[in-house]
């Protein structure tokens, strides 16, 4: 069986230590005089941080989707390793997204189907219900869309060429990320 991470890197699938497309500049977007390259990094650090997070999580969906649609957990991946990278993928994205909605991007459309896709793994660890890969890839597919597109959204919002549009060089140092 293949593994996941070597499908996702046929596919073109960016790896975490390189920032993905979603983060570089659009022709429309560069009407403002041209940055040097220190000031694109400057302007342009959030959203390679905030990429890097995302892309995290989009590798880890693409482990626990790949595993729905294909009937079968990776190989090697106990049941148990499995429902825990399911439960540490909700937590990290619900502490993320906490974080994001209550200080940067207010989006609540992400929580009530991360909320019952926990809720089903937390019940599949406990015993209470038996693991369904079908049952799994309908959750998923419950808010994958609109978390798949506030993933990119983001990034987008954060690029270079808007964010100094609204803070100075100097702004964009201090705040926080």
């Amino acid at each position: 069986m293949e593994q996941p991470f070597e499908k996702m890197a046929e596919e073109g699938v960016p790896k975490c230590e390189k920032p993905t497309e979603v983060s570089a500049p659009k022709k429309e977007d560069q009407d403002l005089p041209k940055m040097s390259p220190q000031e694109f990094r400057v302007y342009n650090r959030m959203a390679e941080h905030m990429d890097m997070f995302h892309e995290n999580f989009r590798r880890t969906w693409n482990l626990l989707y790949g595993a729905c649609t294909s009937g079968k957990r990776p190989a090697g991946m106990s049941l148990r390793a499995f429902l825990n990278t399911g439960l540490e993928f909700c937590h990290h994205l619900t502490v993320h997204h906490t974080i994001e909605e209550q200080h940067i991007f207010p989006h609540k459309l992400i929580h009530n189907g991360l909320e019952k896709f926990e809720g089903y793994l937390e019940e599949c660890r406990s015993g209470e219900r038996e693991l369904r890969l079908e049952e799994m890839r309908e959750l998923l597919e419950g808010f994958g869309t609109v978390l798949w597109q506030h993933l990119d959204d983001e990034v987008k919002q954060l690029r270079a060429e808007n964010m100094r549009r609204f803070w100075s060089a100097e702004e964009m140092r201090r705040l926080p990320m």
